[in-house]
C-alpha cells in the first residue's frame, strides 16, 4: 500500500476549513481544477468521499470529519515542532505533565499554580503508574513526571529527580475525633484510613509498633482522592500529608491532630536531559528548588 501523500492531505485541510474550492484555490494560488484533482486523488487513496456538495458549499462527510481531525493534529504537531526548535510562534507547545495516579490532586495544582491562568499557556495532564509515565518521559512524550519516589536506574538514562516538596504526614479527621490528649489513646480508639503508599505505610507500621497499639484500619486506599473523601465522610482518621486535605482543613470541616507522627513524604519532579526542554518547566522547578538527585543508568 502506498504511503499517504501529505500534500494532498494539506490541500484537503485547507478546503475543509474554507468550505469552498474557490476561496481555498485563490488563497493557495492554485486553479480550482488542480485543487479538485488533488482532493479526488486523496479520496481515491482513502477509498471514501470526503465531501458532499450542498449548493455551493462543500460539507464534510463522516470520513471527512475523521480525516480533518487527524490532519489538524498532524499539521499542528508540525507547527509545534518548528516553534519548539526556533522558539518562535505566538503559542508554545502544551506542557505535558505526568503524575502517578495516587498523587494528591491538590499537590498537582500547587505545582502548576505558577503558570495557571497565564495567556497562551496550556497543560496536558496524564496519570498512570510510575513505569508507564517514566517510559513516556524517556520517549519525550512527557516533559516532567510528578512522583513520590526517586526512579530506579532501570527506567531510563539521564534522569534527574528534583525534590520539590517535603510534606509531614499527620492524622486528620472531623472535630469530634480530635478530643484526645495522647497519640496512643487516639490510635487505640479511632478507626484509621491508611494509604497504601510505601513511605506512609512503612512509617505508620513503625509508629504503631513503637507505641504498642493495634489500630483498627477501616480502609486501605491507593488513591489520595479517596482518602480525602473517606475522611470527609467521617469514616475515620486519615493518615496523609496536609496538602491532600488542604481545602477541608481550611474550612474547618476537618482538623489535624496535634501529634508528631515522625513521618514525612517527599515529592519529586522527574525530568530527562533534553536539548530543547519546555520553556515553562524551569519556572516550575525553580518554584520548588530543593536539592536534586540525578539518576543515570549504569554503564
Amino acid at each position: 500500500m502506498d504511503a499517504l501523500n501529505y500534500h494532498h492531505l494539506r490541500y484537503f485541510r485547507e478546503v475543509a476549513h474554507d468550505g469552498t474550492l474557490t476561496r481555498a484555490a485563490e488563497r493557495m494560488n492554485l486553479s480550482q481544477s488542480a485543487l479538485s484533482t488533488q482532493i479526488r486523488t486523496l479520496e481515491d487513496r482513502l477509498g471514501h468521499a470526503l465531501f458532499d456538495r450542498v449548493g455551493r458549499q462543500l460539507v464534510l462527510t463522516e470520513v471527512g470529519q475523521i480525516a480533518l481531525d487527524h490532519a489538524d493534529r498532524i499539521f499542528g504537531t508540525g507547527q509545534e515542532l518548528l516553534a519548539t526548535l526556533q522558539r518562535t510562534g505566538d503559542r508554545s507547545a502544551p506542557l505535558r505533565v505526568g503524575a502517578i495516579s495516587t498523587l494528591s490532586r491538590n499537590f498537582q495544582l500547587q505545582f502548576l499554580r505558577p503558570i495557571l491562568g497565564q495567556p497562551d499557556v496550556s497543560v496536558v495532564l496524564k496519570s498512570g503508574s510510575d513505569s508507564v509515565l517514566l517510559d513516556a518521559l524517556t520517549a519525550l512524550a512527557l516533559d516532567v513526571v510528578l512522583t513520590t519516589d526517586v526512579p530506579h536506574n532501570t527506567f531510563g538514562t539521564d534522569m534527574t529527580a528534583q525534590r520539590i516538596a517535603d510534606q509531614p504526614v499527620a492524622l486528620h479527621g472531623t472535630p469530634e475525633r480530635m478530643a484526645y490528649t495522647s497519640l496512643k489513646d487516639m490510635l487505640e480508639s479511632e478507626p484509621v484510613i491508611l494509604p497504601t503508599d510505601n513511605v506512609i505505610r512503612n512509617g505508620f507500621d513503625s509508629l504503631v509498633a513503637q507505641l504498642g497499639v493495634s489500630p483498627r484500619i477501616v480502609a486501605e486506599v491507593d488513591d489520595m482522592a479517596m482518602v480525602r473523601l473517606l475522611a470527609r465522610e467521617a469514616a475515620g482518621l486519615a493518615i496523609a500529608p496536609s496538602v491532600v486535605l488542604a481545602d477541608e482543613i481550611a474550612s474547618g470541616r476537618l482538623q489535624t491532630a496535634p501529634f508528631d507522627l515522625g513521618i514525612a513524604e517527599s515529592f519529586y519532579a522527574v525530568t530527562v536531559r533534553r536539548s530543547f526542554p519546555h520553556p515553562l518547566l524551569s519556572r516550575l522547578l525553580k518554584a520548588g528548588a530543593l536539592p536534586s538527585m540525578s539518576q543515570s543508568a549504569p554503564p
